[in-house]
């Protein structure tokens, strides 16, 4: 049952998962989660706003998860570790920002709340009186005679989520129009003196010791950037440089959920698809450098590559159980971007599933110094095992992602690598490789 406005329960759980969903569709505005942590009301510093472009804080107690999609909706997740907040810390606010509209347009909004180790709920509120509003308070978790509990606020704001950051104590980088400087005032020449001018008489005493400079000032904190970049099919690309994506380490994440209703091409098709703890996706890359060299980084053959050395793209690790909810990583040194040619993007089935069928995934593309870059896969109606992710192709003076999102059914005997091969004229020779 859905809490009311004002409402409260005790949050008996060490640690909880915070749900923020809602139902998608034509027109809807993409929806974002946030927490902030509040002392006396306000944030200590703006580590203290997670969010995409943030999603962990330092305590390690809070942590943006991210989007997924189900039969219920999209959701976007915050996991919150109530045993670490720092004692300090009275209050968690879950925030809600959308992104091309208004929440008046945004069906089925509701946070939830759910015992982390038992997925039990604790918590729903559901928001009813949304219209004109381009961020939400939904709730807060805050503390009561030394235990927590949660609260269903649905306050909103109009301003989105800088107006609701900066109201919390949040620097937030919007940077102002700029004006032209006012010009000088005219400087009026100093009048000659016609007396002589007499000298200074000469000191006897020892002048006192300089007064030591001052310590340098401690540069200023960068304000929080809120941009991001969401590519669509009307919208595929988008240029590094442009985002600030000009350095600095480069993480791919791809966030997958499989849905146990299966429908259309997969119910006929049977158990086409394995749940979740079942699946053993693998996140992999063809590079090309600028002197012509090719190569694969993946989990088959232990070819996970190198960030500080050719390729420079190196794997974070083999998920091999499906267990590891930040899904599957790898990572990109753009400070050799200038040495990449071109980059495929793509995640095969290697074990659990015979296709991709009602896989819903979310591809994150993170620089270090930029905003981050997402999208959705979309639905799979082939009987793929492999789906090229993105490109990412040099044109001389920059990176650019392209969203390709494409699946790829391997003809018989020819395994998913080569796939991907023939498809981007790659010109590989594959041999079989085992984990």
């Amino acid at each position: 049952m859905s809490m009311l406005k004002g409402a409260n329960l005790p949050v008996q759980a060490q640690a909880v998962r915070v749900e923020l969903g809602w139902r998608s569709g034509p027109g809807v505005p993409d929806v974002d989660a946030s927490a902030l942590l509040l002392v006396s009301g306000k944030v200590r510093s703006d580590a203290d706003f997670v969010f995409y472009n943030q999603p962990a804080h330092t305590s390690g107690a809070v942590r943006h998860e991210g989007k997924k999609t189900g039969p219920d909706g999209v959701t976007d997740t915050l996991a919150v570790d109530l045993a670490r907040v720092e004692p300090a810390v009275e209050r968690i606010v879950v925030a809600a920002s959308a992104d091309g509209g208004s929440f008046g347009r945004v069906p089925g909004l509701r946070v939830r709340v759910l015992d982390a180790a038992s997925g039990t709920e604790i918590a729903r509120y559901e928001s009813q009186d949304a219209t004109v509003e381009t961020a939400f308070l939904l709730g807060e978790l805050y503390r009561r005679q030394g235990s927590w509990k949660f609260r269903a606020v649905g306050q909103g704001y109009g301003s989105g989520l800088a107006g609701l950051a900066t109201d919390f104590g949040i620097s937030v980088d919007d940077p102002a129009p700029r004006t032209a400087p006012a010009a000088p005032a005219p400087v009026r020449p100093a009048p000659v003196r016609s007396e002589p001018v007499r000298p200074e008489p000469v000191r006897t005493t020892r002048p006192a010791a300089p007064a030591p400079p001052p310590p340098p000032a401690a540069p200023a904190p960068a304000p929080v950037r809120l941009s991001k970049v969401t590519l669509t099919k009307d919208a595929p690309s988008v240029s590094l440089a442009k985002q600030g994506g000009t350095s600095g380490a480069m993480r791919v994440n791809l966030n997958w959920q499989m849905r146990k209703q299966f429908r259309g091409w997969g119910a006929k098709l049977g158990r086409a698809v394995a749940n979740h703890s079942d699946l053993d996706l693998d996140l992999c890359a063809l590079y090309e450098l600028t002197d012509g060299r090719k190569g694969v980084v993946q989990a088959l053959g232990n070819a996970f590559g190198a960030l500080n050395q050719p390729p420079y793209i190196h794997l974070d690790g083999d998920d091999r159980t499906g267990a590891v909810s930040s899904g599957e990583n790898l990572t990109i040194n753009l400070d050799h971007k200038d040495r990449l040619r071109r980059v495929v993007i793509f995640v095969t089935i290697y074990e659990g599933a015979r296709s991709f069928a009602e896989l819903d995934a979310t591809v994150t593309l993170q620089p270090q110094h930029g905003a981050p870059i997402d999208f959705a896969l979309g639905e799979c109606t082939v009987p793929s095992t492999v789906c090229s992710l993105a490109l990412i192709t040099n044109t001389g003076s920059d990176l650019v992602v392209q969203r390709e999102a494409r699946f790829l059914v391997p003809e018989r005997g020819v395994s998913p690598q080569r796939t991907i091969d023939y498809a981007y004229g790659w010109g590989m020779n594959w041999t079989p490789g085992r984990k």
